[in-house]
């Protein structure tokens, strides 16, 4: 297996120090697979798709402002 050396916030590592029986290997190892689970299913995803980055940017942002506009109709 490869050794590898991540870096963290002091106030992480200080947190993350207060549950000595974490295996933190683990955890990251197992946040590593599912962060590249994800990443592989949008690469499929994508290659998939009729929409260009264009349309794809132009829907992202439609659907941040309806949001933004729910959240602050909700706020009131």
């Amino acid at each position: 297996m490869t050794t590898m050396t991540l870096a963290v916030p002091q106030g992480l590592k200080q947190r993350m120090d207060s549950f000595p029986e974490m295996n933190w290997s683990e955890v990251a190892r197992q946040a590593f697979m599912q962060k590249i689970e994800d990443m592989e299913f949008l690469k499929k995803f994508k290659s998939k798709s009729k929409l260009t980055d264009e349309d794809a940017l132009r829907l992202g942002d439609e659907v941040s402002k309806a949001v933004s506009k729910h959240l602050k109709l909700k706020a009131k």
